[in-house]
């Protein structure tokens, strides 16, 4: 009988009458029940089988969490259960590949787990990274803050601030990826298992204060909404202060700071001249401000700028604090002029656009937090079919986890190919499709808004990989005393996520050409594991 025929016979008995493909084969059936096969040919199929039931499972989770988020909204729920949930079916996978059988077998079948964990950070900062860049291309303008009439066109995407602290919290989350390492560098291995332990006790940490940001974050957006007010209700004053010519300019021509300019502000709203500012004096001068440019709540502003400037708290600004309270702000104009490109005599004027862009930016990310239904009927079945589907994901992966790590380790076995190279290539596929589809979605739409979240859930997805995986993987380390030998994987993953995160964290626009980098980190970082495990000898 020829191989091929044989092959063929023994995938349609797999698919017929597993127990009998079992015993004809001599392996070991997963639960006792599921089909087992030690052919190349019978252990792909088994492989695409289950790698697309962790796939159905990885949907499930993603659509009923963003079902309850539009129910219950960010906070506990958003920022606490939903990213791990997210991250769930890649830790039940790392759990599992080291979990069972003897101490040696687990030792082989862990690097299925590193390769996951290697495999999904790579891939979603290369390969989903560049397609969503790619797919979102469109002509962009660049405003330079030098002249507000100069441009700069190309071809790319531009992101909002925030999205840049997101890559900041993931580049962060490497360090337990540095403490574990640390024995290798010094050659140091009688402290190799005490660094798992702290490396394992810091990744702990570091999701619950990643889980703790996402929980806070509406608070903390209220804050930064408050503060752009603020902002840009003292940098209307600045502009409004430069055309009254009587009162002179706020700086002297050396840049410094002209006090006398500020007194003469200070008594132009002090209409009563008693030497100090009234609520309702502020009013009447912040009213007379032109804020055309946004919906400003006169009442409010008033409030804040008394809040900022009234240091005695006897509900009126005196000169005194007048002039600190602009001197203060007016180093800070000073301080982001110099940041971002210079001092020059329009500065004043360019701080004004970029507190009022600022501004636009939250009041936009506010409304799109308090968008929600109020239909009773529609909470209540939508939260019912949030429920279900976040329990029918989560059964199919802790069902489907194990078998799917037996049949990649037994494909490993019957092609000798490490089963590192196959989880790292293939299992991120299975896991986190779901999250490639919905960002490749997202981007189609070319909208900052869109884009944003696209780039925020990609490093969010990373950050969860650092952290949450890292810590099961590192505890079935500590617990099993299995061997932390895995120098190369981390040194692919802290390239990666150091390199775009740090690219990430000082810019908002990506011309298309980054695109092109991210997508050769891929190829570059299996090259380099292949390099150092097999050229060097490092595993």
């Amino acid at each position: 009988m020829s191989p091929r025929r044989e092959h063929f016979l023994l995938l349609l008995l797999l698919l017929v009458d597993p127990a009998a493909a079992a015993a004809a084969e001599g392996c070991e059936r997963t639960y006792g029940v599921l089909p087992c096969t030690t052919t190349a040919v019978g252990n792909l199929f088994l492989v695409l089988s289950y790698g697309f039931l962790m796939y159905k499972a990885a949907t499930c989770l993603s659509s009923g969490s963003e079902l309850l988020l539009q129910i219950l909204g960010p906070g506990i729920v958003g920022g606490l259960f939903l990213p791990i949930l997210g991250a769930l079916p890649d830790a039940l996978l790392i759990l599992v590949s080291g979990l069972s059988g003897s101490k040696e077998t687990a030792q082989s079948q862990v690097l299925i787990g590193m390769g996951l964990l290697a495999g999904s950070t790579v891939m979603l900062l290369t390969v989903l990274w560049g397609f969503a860049l790619l797919r979102a291309s469109a002509t962009f303008r660049i405003i330079l803050p030098q002249s507000i009439h100069k441009t700069k066109k190309g071809s790319g995407v531009s992101v909002d601030l925030q999205t840049s602290y997101a890559a900041r919290i993931m580049v962060i989350s490497v360090v337990p990826f540095i403490v574990v390492q640390l024995p290798k560098v010094f050659k140091f291995p009688s402290g190799q298992r005490v660094a798992v332990l702290l490396s394992l006790v810091a990744a702990a940490l570091l999701m619950l204060s990643y889980c703790l940001y996402q929980v806070f974050q509406p608070w903390i957006q209220r804050r930064r909404l408050e503060y752009a007010k603020l902002k840009h209700v003292i940098s209307g004053i600045f502009k409004h202060a430069q055309k009254l010519e009587a009162l002179g300019r706020l700086l002297n021509e050396d840049g410094t700071i002209n006090n006398l300019a500020i007194q003469k502000l200070f008594r132009h709203i002090d209409s009563d001249s008693d030497e100090m500012l009234s609520r309702a004096e502020l009013h009447a001068f912040i009213l007379g401000i032109q804020f055309e440019e946004i919906d400003l709540d006169t009442a409010d502003a008033v409030d804040k700028v008394m809040d900022e400037f009234d240091i005695s708290r006897n509900n009126y600004i005196e000169e005194g604090e007048f002039i600190n309270g602009i001197s203060k702000w007016l180093r800070k104009a000073m301080h982001a002029a110099a940041a971002s490109h210079g001092y020059s005599n329009k500065f004043l004027d360019d701080f004004h656009l970029k507190t009022r862009a600022e501004h636009n930016k939250l009041i936009q990310r506010s409304d799109e937090v308090a968008e929600s239904t109020d239909s009773p009927t529609w909470r209540s079945w939508t939260c019912v079919k949030a429920v279900l589907l976040l329990l029918l994901g989560t059964a199919i992966a802790a069902l489907f986890a194990d078998p799917l790590v037996d049949a990649v380790h037994n494909f490993s076995l019957a092609t000798h190919i490490p089963s590192f190279f196959l989880s790292f290539i293939a299992m991120p596929l299975a896991t986190n499709s779901s999250e490639a589809v919905s960002a490749i979605i997202f981007a189609r739409r070319k909208k900052q808004r869109t884009l944003s979240l696209t780039f925020s859930e990609i490093y969010g997805g990373v950050t969860m990989n650092n952290t949450l995986c890292l810590a099961v993987f590192l505890a079935l380390v500590y617990v099993r005393h299995l061997k932390w030998d895995f120098s190369s994987e981390v040194l692919i993953i802290l390239i990666v996520c150091i390199v775009m995160g740090l690219f990430a964290s000082f810019r908002t626009t990506f011309p298309l050409w980054t695109c092109f980098v991210a997508f050769l980190l891929y190829p570059l970082s299996l090259a380099i594991v292949y390099v150092l495990d097999f050229v060097f000898g490092w595993s």
